[in-house]
């Protein structure tokens, strides 16, 4: 499908007309008593990591059904017409706006479709089932759930949300940029992470009203990185596949309002790596105790990275969002810490089973390294019979310190160290 043009030249329609502070105070109105007023939570810790004068996580994955979607999904939603609403709704997603949109259908009694990709978490799926909408999955990804949901909204005649690429979509997004001001008066800059472009077209919306010099800059996985070459070539840029961890924004493009509003208010794009965000969620359970998605995450991947320089600057991350499965969690967070050097795997041949494991827990506890993981390995025909090969994961301080509990467990008796990875 290609991006809708506004005349035959090919021209983009100015920002101003297609959403404006005005739309997203009047989004604001429509919302009060409807969605959650987002806490900022001031972190030091990542401040002295980034060199930020200030660093304030917006944690939008604490709103109502885990994500901002909900704001630009019961906005629109609520401006439908009696006929629209009993015709019912159709929208495809990730499973954020899925969630949104049967969240508000749920609200304002109207009938809701969702179609989702395969790659979409089943926690997901069941939790927009739960707000009561009916979902199929279709598509292997994101594009191929758009085009069908698209099609059944013309077969069946219900409205279609789209979960980016609409006015009042993006005013309803814009109201955390609304919330921003009011709790963050310093902002200098606010790192928000982009996958079809609403909710950083209504961020900086707001934003660049109030203050043109406060900085907005995107960010993207690496594996899904198609707004900045958008930018650089004045048009719409579109992958042919996605690669991330963070299906939340693993769109393939931008689409014509989000571009056009992007290419006006948006300062720059930026890019992480699928490890850059498991760093990110691993340290936002630690240290601010929330769980995020990898895609809630990117903005923080890309301040601690350094893939943005806010040195001496009072910075604003967004984590839009938490809708995650916990076993997924659980391996983003292990992932993360192998990357920080803080947790490690080790393959060991073992004497005198089970009696042997007293000499592997008195080491790593005199090293204070913590055993997180231990399971019998399939034995090869490399082993000796007469050892038992095991299968430890070891957290620890960090690679020096970890490589120094390596070296206890191979000199003491009874254990042999046969390969450890300490690489991030």
């Amino acid at each position: 499908m290609s991006p809708e043009r506004t005349d035959d030249e090919g021209a983009y329609p100015p920002a101003d007309d297609i959403v404006n502070v005005d739309d997203v105070n009047a989004a604001r109105t429509r919302l009060d008593g409807v969605i959650h007023r987002t806490p900022l939570d001031r972190s030091t810790t990542f401040a002295g990591r980034s060199g930020a004068a200030s660093v304030g996580l917006k944690l939008e994955n604490m709103q109502r059904t885990g994500s901002f979607k909900s704001r630009g999904a019961y906005n629109t939603m609520a401006q439908l017409s009696s006929s629209e609403r009993e015709r019912g709704v159709v929208a495809s997603s990730a499973g954020n706006h899925a969630q949104g949109v049967a969240f508000a259908g749920g609200l304002l009694d109207i009938d809701t479709t969702i179609v989702v990709p395969e790659v979409t978490p089943s926690a997901k799926i069941e939790a927009t089932r739960g707000y009561g909408a009916e979902v199929l999955v279709e598509g292997d990804i994101y594009e191929r759930s758009y085009e069908h949901a698209l099609e059944l909204s013309d077969e069946e005649g219900s409205q279609f949300v789209h979960p980016f690429n609409d006015e009042e979509i993006i005013a309803g997004q814009g109201t955390v940029g609304l919330e921003l001001l009011d709790q963050y008066p310093e902002l200098d800059t606010v790192l928000v992470s982009i996958g079809g472009g609403g909710l950083i077209s209504g961020i900086a919306t707001v934003l660049k009203a109030h203050d043109p010099d406060i900085r907005v800059v995107g960010v993207q996985p690496e594996g899904a990185f198609h707004a900045k070459p958008s930018l650089e070539r004045d048009e719409i840029h579109e992958l042919s596949g996605v690669d991330t961890v963070a299906e939340g924004i693993a769109d393939t493009r931008l689409l014509d309002k989000t571009f056009a509003v992007i290419r006006e208010r948006v300062d720059d794009v930026v890019s992480v790596g699928d490890r850059e965000m498991s760093v990110a969620v691993a340290l936002l359970a630690e240290r601010a105790k929330t769980v995020a998605e990898p895609a809630g995450a990117a903005p923080l991947a890309a301040l601690l990275s350094g893939a943005v320089d806010v040195t001496d600057e009072h910075v604003a991350v967004i984590v839009s969002g938490g809708n995650v499965n916990l076993s997924d969690h659980a391996e983003c967070t292990r992932a993360g810490l192998m990357r920080l050097g803080r947790y490690a795997e080790a393959r060991l041949s073992i004497t005198d089973w089970p009696s042997g494991l007293d000499a592997l827990t008195e080491t790593l506890e005199r090293h204070g390294a913590e055993l997180e993981e231990l399971e019998r390995a399939r034995r090869t025909d490399a082993d000796d019979p007469n050892r038992t090969p095991v299968t430890v994961g070891v957290a620890g301080g960090g690679r020096d310190h970890l490589s120094t509990v390596f070296d206890a467990l191979h000199d003491r008796d009874g254990i042999a160290v046969e390969n450890g990875s300490l690489d991030g």
